[in-house]
């Protein structure tokens, strides 16, 4: 434009100002749909374009402020797609570009509204239309399921599959965060099959995949949820759902028992089989971690047998093959746990699958003989221990596990015992036969030939010992029932020769002196004691019948003639 042609656009401006033409402040009609952006989310995922489907509430009124058309006034939101002529041609632009949740003050020119025509006895002729509007949702045929994922544990061994059962909690919103449904506030878990139609097919599908312990976002579009009829009260038709899962647990009903064997010992002579009794620690875990039970917390571990049907079937599976000291993982389906009802008792919700991290203590059998191992035995061994035997011996007596329970050695002497006599414990009495002066082994005793299931002091019940032993030495006993025996024929004028001064009598000092030298002469031996005194002494009260101090001619008797007539112990 010349610089003369500048001038006079200035001046015919500054006429038409003059003469009335619209000023600045009052730009006149309309020519497009204003829009106020006055709220807008700090997060916006999506902006509505032309051809989505969206759902929104509105307010309309004049430019005076009264109202004519209000979705909240009928309780129901809008739902219809956008750009594409359904709408009035000013909602139509004033719509696009939006996001959930945002808010808009539109004005719309009579042109982009109902025009000069209007709608009879609601909107007046060349009407300008104001509109307050929240978006709610928007979605496309197009869409997929949109998903999230959370959190995820470091540790996935198996992710869902379709006809899985699973137990998850939820949080329902529709796409403006209002809520509709909660599993939290139900207190319970959500338990149903996958890809069976017992879901919507968005949850269906959004399911699939998902580790336990795992968390998800679950964006769902309205023809993979409630479509049309949306459902109820709480979710409109046409609504796009939120589900924010926490999936706890999930199962095959084809499962079997899980094995994770976390530690094997590197010997392990022997497995549990069926018939076996097993002492073990136990933690017991629903799937998202929560501990249910545990022997540890009692102090005392969980005895039984297994395959017997005494404990729950996963379990009577689990603990098949196990080695002493071994710590294994048994994972559990329901139906071979508590099944549908769970255990109330132990806090463990029905359908739940269980984790038992298992550390075996020991087993046996109860047909189990006294296992020996000879670790050194000497060379030139002829002579070995007998029934009726006094024996010392030194010991170490632990649990299988390794736990020290006693020993021989915090005492100044060694163990001495006569075997056969009652005096120890069967397993650990079998366990000293046999042997020669100097010779070791351990002894394996099941429970039944060691304290039994009361077990003793210091030792559990049901436990199974393991004896470190090493001879000492030995000396030849004597049958049951005697505390002297002689080497050959006993003298036939035995009284006589008993009866050192010939009084008649024979008192303590003189039946002491005269056993003693049997002993000493070898025509005799005592039972073997460390107190031989003591055995004398109990010998002379056993003759001296009426404890008047001295034995009689009457009284004194052979043991092997008491053995007939059945009075009591004696020579």
């Amino acid at each position: 434009v010349a610089p003369g042609s500048r001038c006079l656009l200035l001046l015919l401006l500054l006429l038409l100002g003059v003469l009335g033409a619209p000023a600045l402040g009052d730009p006149g009609p309309l020519e497009d749909v204003v829009i106020d952006r006055y709220y807008i989310p700090k997060i916006c995922l999506r902006e509505a374009q032309m051809g989505d489907f969206i759902r929104y509430h509105y307010n309309g009124t004049f430019k005076d402020g009264k109202k004519f058309d209000s979705s909240y006034d009928r309780g129901a939101t809008v739902a219809g797609v956008v750009g594409v002529g359904r709408l009035i041609t000013g909602m139509d632009r004033g719509l696009q570009g939006m996001c959930v949740n945002e808010r808009r003050h539109l004005i719309v020119p009579p042109h982009l509204g109902y025009g000069s025509i209007g709608v009879a006895g609601l909107i007046p002729p060349d009407a300008t239309l104001y509109f307050d509007v929240v978006m709610l949702d928007i979605w496309n045929k197009n869409d997929k399921l949109q998903i999230t994922t959370l959190s995820k544990p470091e540790r996935c061994n198996r992710t869902v599959e379709n006809s899985d059962f699973v137990r998850y909690h939820y949080n329902g919103t529709l796409l403006d965060g209002t809520p509709f449904d909660s599993s939290y506030s139900k207190g319970s878990t959500y338990d149903t099959y996958v890809g069976t139609g017992w879901l919507i097919k968005g949850m269906d599908q959004g399911l699939l995949g998902m580790c336990a312990g795992e968390k998800r976002s679950i964006i769902i579009p309205p023809f993979l949820a409630y479509g049309e009829k949306g459902y109820g009260t709480v979710i409109p038709p046409q609504a796009s759902l939120v589900f924010s899962v926490l999936l706890v647990d999930f199962h095959n009903p084809k499962d079997g028992v899980f094995l994770e064997h976390l530690e094997v010992p590197e010997s392990c002579k022997r497995r549990a089989v069926t018939g076996d009794f097993v002492r073990y620690h136990y933690n017991g875990t629903l799937m998202d971690g929560t501990l249910f039970d545990s022997s540890y917390s009692r102090n005392q571990t969980y005895n039984t047998y297994i395959g017997k049907g005494y404990i729950i079937p996963g379990m009577d599976q689990g603990l098949q093959g196990v080695c002493v000291g071994e710590q294994r993982r048994v994972v559990i389906p329901p139906h071979l746990a508590y099944g549908e009802n769970g255990a109330g008792k132990h806090k463990i919700p029905g359908s739940a699958v269980l984790i038992f991290d298992v550390h075996v203590i020991d087993f046996h059998n109860p047909a189990d003989p006294v296992e020996i191992e000879t670790v050194f035995r000497p060379e030139g061994c002829n002579v070995t221990t007998r029934d009726r035997d006094f024996v010392r011996y030194h010991y170490n007596c632990s649990l299988l596990d390794g736990t020290r329970l006693f020993s021989s050695h915090d005492y100044e002497k060694p163990q001495e015992v006569t075997l056969g006599a009652n005096k120890v414990i069967e397993g650990l009495n079998s366990g000293l036969l046999d042997m020669c002066a100097g010779e070791r082994r351990v002894l394996i005793v099941p429970p039944h030939l060691g304290h039994g299931e009361s077990g003793a002091r210091g030792v559990p019940g049901s436990a199974v010992l393991r004896f470190e032993v090493e001879l000492i030495s030995m000396e030849e006993g004597v049958p049951e029932g005697y505390l002297f025996i002689w080497h050959g024929e006993p003298p036939a004028n035995l009284y006589e020769q008993m009866d050192l001064d010939k009084d008649g009598g024979i008192p303590a000092d003189e039946f002491s002196t005269f056993i003693k030298t049997q002993v000493a002469e070898g025509k005799g031996r005592l039972m073997p004691s460390s107190d031989p005194e003591k055995v004398i002494a109990d010998m002379f009260r056993n003759q001296d019948r009426n404890q008047d101090g001295k034995i009689t001619p009457d009284e004194l008797k052979l043991k092997s003639d008491e053995d007939q007539e059945k009075i009591h112990e004696e020579l």
